[in-house]
């Protein structure tokens, strides 16, 4: 039996083979298994492995590249074909599937012809084992794989591309998906690592205006000499207008001919450094509103799945386009509607400055009902606002320029802030729009420093005093406008401040220190410590707090912010001056205020009267925060004329005159005028607007003379 397989498959069936094909009885040409391999390029081998002989059939020979003649039926022989580290790697794995016991062996190795040409091979046999299991032969066949690996590799390189194409395409969908307005999808495409993920070396991107393309975005090295024609007309006289004219993509391999063709373009195509280009229009929904150019270095043609990759680039480009074009148009449309409900100017004012800005919220057309305001009073006063209409569109928006305008309106007839807030809510109620606002509304004499404030469900205001201390006074407030009306609770009660020379109040909506997921205590820290750390001025300090403040969480909501800063009066040279406001809740408040007045003493060149200062300044001030219902002002100056002296004053909102009393021995009050008197050179008591003012001198000398 074998030796007939031998006769059939061996280096005889060449011989068959080449009688020609075989009839059977009764039938057509047979042809027989010699031949049959032939045919299909393939030829078969014997390798007895315990004669050491490697037979091949006559078509084994073509594949192989050998004559008869010249191979002496070894395997070593056939390195006359096979190069030596193909046949190492051969015969290893030869050697490898018999020592394992496998029935079967294949492997690819190159054979170099004649001509030089290496050519792919691969074998494939079967290991045929004795009765007692020990390798006896490998009978098999042998083909040219030229083809079949030449195949299978272009097949690797259109995988290779297509899974590059892919990752583009999903890379360049993902980043342009974030990008919202215009501004945003051109830092997409031009940004790092842009070119890169569109897999171009350059671009650039216009978009339709008017008749003409308008450059937006340029990327890629020498490409910013195009910016010289950042205009051009839309009549086809250039390769991107035609593109968009046309609607049809335009792919250049020579930027040369092309220059031929557009010689409008030719010097400047003949600077850039790159050999192709592809022109694509961007449509959008029917319409072309713009063109990209995507540049290439190295590149003499574009592919079919090229071409496309590109064409789906455009249409990913266009959506995006589109989609941030008509984000920006509601945009403009509702900053526009928002900037024409609030003040067209701030009145100007003496005695102080304010400041006011306004941040839009980015949510399209969602804007928001903040709003600020400064009104003219009568009687030399200001009255600030800020306020907060319910929602987040244009309806809101709407209301909020009608309640502004009330309010205003409310003001200026010269009504107290509690009455201008109630009437303000009585207001928003009868609108019927089932809507409630916020507001903070405060009266401010600048030339007293007297502050009348009053809030309605709103964050009340921060003050930044003359030495950087910061704090939120106590407000009382009601219910926000339109719901006090309707609970029927129209009570805004009135908290009396002042506001001393140099201090600052700060007034905004709570986008400015609210910030989702944390608590909006977080947040008025945060502003209150940005407003410490902030400049004196108030213009100055309105844009510091928008720089520091809006980066950070302000994009999420509309914000406004008014700031108002008394003018600060440190006197002249000859006769200086502070003051100081000491705040009846705050327990620091003292103890900064010595400390002011012993610094100031000795910029002034008397330290001597510090301590008798203390003193005095210690028992008015402790007298008015404990007698009366508000907090002091200290105020201490040099008094040049007739005699250099200092004079303190204390000034408080009660009507009620301290008098002097001769406390008995067991007494633990009563003693602090009999100090005053004790220090001073002279003390007195004077009317001040709706309070009193105690005030009490020391020569330069330091000389009490306790005269009253």
């Amino acid at each position: 039996m074998a030796a007939a397989e031998r006769d059939r498959s061996g280096p005889g069936a060449g011989r068959e083979a080449g009688r020609g094909p075989r009839r059977g009885a009764g039938a057509g040409p047979v042809t027989g298994p010699g031949e049959r391999l032939a045919l299909n390029g393939m030829g078969s081998f014997e390798w007895d492995l315990r004669a050491h002989t490697f037979d091949l059939d006559e078509a084994g020979y073509a594949v192989m590249d050998l004559e008869p003649e010249e191979f002496d039926r070894t395997p070593e022989g056939l390195g006359l074909r096979i190069p030596t580290n193909d046949s190492a790697r051969l015969a290893d794995s030869v050697r490898t599937a018999v020592d394992e016991g496998a029935e079967t062996h294949g492997s690819y190795f190159t054979v170099r012809r004649r001509d030089g040409v290496d050519q792919w091979t691969h074998t494939q046999g079967r290991i045929l084992r004795d009765a007692a299991g020990r390798p006896d032969r490998i009978v098999g066949i042998v083909r040219d794989a030229t083809a079949e690996l030449a195949q299978a590799t272009v097949l690797r390189k259109l995988e290779s591309a297509r899974a590059k194409q892919a990752t583009i395409v999903q890379r360049t969908t993902e980043a342009l998906s974030r990008a919202v307005t215009v501004d945003d999808v051109t830092a997409t495409l031009t940004g790092a690592g842009a070119l890169e993920r569109l897999g171009a070396d350059g671009l650039a991107l216009g978009l339709v205006e008017n008749g003409a393309i308008k450059i937006i975005a340029l990327s890629g090295e020498s490409l910013e000499i195009l910016s010289e024609r950042r205009f051009t007309r839309l009549d086809g006289t250039l390769p991107l207008s035609q593109a968009v004219l046309t609607r049809k993509a335009r792919f250049a391999t020579s930027l040369s001919a092309l220059a031929e063709e557009f010689p409008l373009l030719a010097d400047y195509l003949n600077r850039i450094r790159f050999d192709a280009a592809a022109y694509l229009p961007l449509i959008a929904q029917a319409r072309a509103i713009g063109g990209l150019v995507l540049f290439y270095r190295r590149r003499t043609e574009f592919s079919p799945e090229e071409r496309n990759l590109c064409l789906g680039l455009a249409g990913i480009v266009a959506q995006s386009l589109q989609r941030a074009l008509l984000f920006d148009q509601e945009r403009e449309f509702a900053t526009g509607l928002q900037a024409s409900m609030l003040p067209r100017r701030i009145p100007e004012i003496s005695g102080g400055e304010i400041a006011v800005r306004y941040h839009s919220a980015w949510s399209g057309r969602e804007v928001g009902g903040d709003w600020y305001d400064v009104i003219a009073l009568p009687r030399d006063r200001v009255g600030i606002v800020v306020g907060d209409v319910q929602g987040h569109d244009t309806h809101a928006a709407a209301i909020m320029g009608q309640l502004r305008i009330a309010l205003r309106a409310y003001a200026g007839e010269g009504h107290p802030p509690s009455t201008v807030l109630a009437r303000a809510s009585r207001f928003l109620a009868e609108l019927d729009t089932e809507r409630f606002a916020t507001c903070m509304y405060a009266q401010v004499d600048l030339e007293t420093g007297g502050v009348r404030a009053v809030r309605a469900g709103h964050l009340g205001p921060l003050i930044r005093h003359t030495d950087g201390r910061t704090g939120w006074p106590n407000v009382r407030g009601g219910l926000p406008l339109g719901l006090a009306s309707v609970f029927e609770q129209e009570d805004f009660p009135e908290t009396r401040l002042d506001l001393v020379p140099g201090e600052t109040l700060v007034l905004c909506t709570d986008g400015l220190v609210e910030e989702p997921g944390t608590a909006i205590t977080q947040g008025m820290e945060a502003l209150a410590q940005v407003v410490r750390s902030g400049p004196q001025e108030a213009g100055a300090l309105a844009d510091h707090l928008s720089d520091r403040l809006w980066e950070r969480w302000g994009s999420g909501d509309d914000v406004a912010l008014l700031v108002l800063r008394r003018a600060p009066d440190p006197g002249t040279h000859r006769a200086p001056r502070i003051h100081q406001y000491i705040h009846q809740a705050d327990p620091e408040g003292l103890s900064e205020a010595r400390y002011a007045l012993r610094q100031a003493l000795r910029d002034w060149g008397m330290p001597e009267l510090a301590d008798d200062v203390e003193v005095a300044a210690g028992e008015l001030l402790v007298n008015a925060l404990l007698h009366t219902d508000g907090g002091a002002v200290l105020t201490m100056e040099v008094l040049p004329e007739p005699v250099r002296r200092i004079r303190l004053w204390v000034k408080d909102r009660s009507s009620v005159w301290p008098r002097r009393r001769t406390p008995g021995e067991a007494a633990t009050t009563g003693r602090g005028l009999l100090l005053v008197d004790a220090l001073a050179t002279h003390w007195g008591v004077e009317s001040r607007g709706d309070g009193k003012a105690v005030w009490c001198e020391f020569d330069a000398a330091g000389s009490p003379r306790g005269t009253a």
